[in-house]
């Protein structure tokens, strides 16, 4: 009992550090199984369960405070979508899905550290653009298992598309959209989860709430992002030099 309520506590740090930029916190929570030798088909169903509960909650708060852009959602998700949906069905073998996994949680680690704040601003880009990258992160996230908020939000600061506030509201919702796109293959497909997750879905909600709530709000947690970051640097070293 006692591991599992330190498996609750550590979830919920996550949640709430994730929530309050308006992800769902699929990379953390990858890093986290990976780190409790979480077996390979338990992480991706138990990632995109948790991802899809705790940007629904992000949304929410960044949506009831007037951030959200809807102008830049729909040529993303056309795309993102499908694509999520056929990522989460293609058959990869444990060791390539390992690599891949600590490839995209140390670009985890370059957002979280060097991309905290918006470039200056520009106007939106061509639909077009906007659905090629949705393709290129639905397939990614499909394949991984989380919502593409932690490809997404880099490139919409780094090119200055967005505020990051509203980088922030458009996350949770890409988040949201395409990891419920990726829950449809691993249904399809048929998964297990731990016998931990309904405490571990107890705390990240509790830890999601709080975060979102306090993310809407323009208060920051950057005195935890070094923690996090090291957290997923631990993970994607043992992801790639651990069989």
């Amino acid at each position: 009992m006692e591991e599992i309520i330190l498996y609750g506590l550590a979830f919920f740090v996550i949640a709430f550090l994730y929530a309050s930029v308006g992800h769902g916190g699929a990379s953390g929570y990858l890093a986290l199984m990976a780190i409790f030798n979480f077996s390979a088909g338990v992480i991706k169903p138990t990632a995109l369960i948790l991802n899809l509960l705790v940007s629904c909650l992000a949304f929410i708060s960044f949506y009831r405070a007037k951030h959200f852009k809807s102008s830049m959602l729909w040529p993303l998700v056309i795309t993102s979508i499908p694509l999520a949906y056929l990522g989460s069905i293609v058959p990869i073998s444990e060791s390539f899905y390992k690599k891949l996994l600590a490839i995209v949680l140390l670009i985890a680690v370059a957002r979280i550290l060097f991309l905290s704040k918006a470039s200056n601003q520009k106007p939106a880009p061509k639909w077009y653009w906007l659905s090629i990258a949705g393709a290129f992160i639905g397939l990614v996230s499909g394949m991984i298992g989380m919502g593409g908020g932690i490809l997404l939000s880099p490139l919409l600061l780094l090119m200055g598309w967005s505020t990051q506030q509203q980088t922030a509201a458009l996350s949770a919702i890409f988040i949201f959209l395409n990891s419920a796109a990726g829950m449809v293959g691993q249904i399809q497909k048929g998964f297990q989860l731990d016998q931990s997750i309904y405490v571990i879905i107890l705390f990240v909600l509790i830890g999601g709430w709080l975060g979102a709530y306090i993310g809407a709000k323009k208060l920051k947690a950057d005195q935890l992002k070094f923690i996090l970051a090291s957290v997923l640097i631990v993970a994607a070293t043992k992801l790639f030099f651990v069989n």
